[in-house]
């Protein structure tokens, strides 16, 4: 006889796992719009600004560089 596991014989914290993955998708991907954004707007600031701040500008420039996602 062949047997296979339904949704309910699943442990109770894998089933949740597997439900909550489209909203850790949206969080991610409302991570990466947040840090694009912030990203332009700290190239948009010029040296005064960057000096209230307290960001050097090779501070800038080394947030500048990175990826999205970093």
């Amino acid at each position: 006889m062949e047997r296979t596991l339904s949704h309910a014989a699943l442990p109770l914290s894998s089933a949740k796992s597997r439900s909550a993955w489209p909203l850790r998708l949206l969080a991610r991907l409302g991570l990466w719009a947040q840090r694009a954004r912030t990203r332009r707007q700290l190239a948009q600031l010029d040296e005064r600004l960057l000096a209230d701040a307290g960001i050097s500008r090779c501070e800038r420039l080394a947030e500048l560089d990175k990826p999205f996602w970093r």
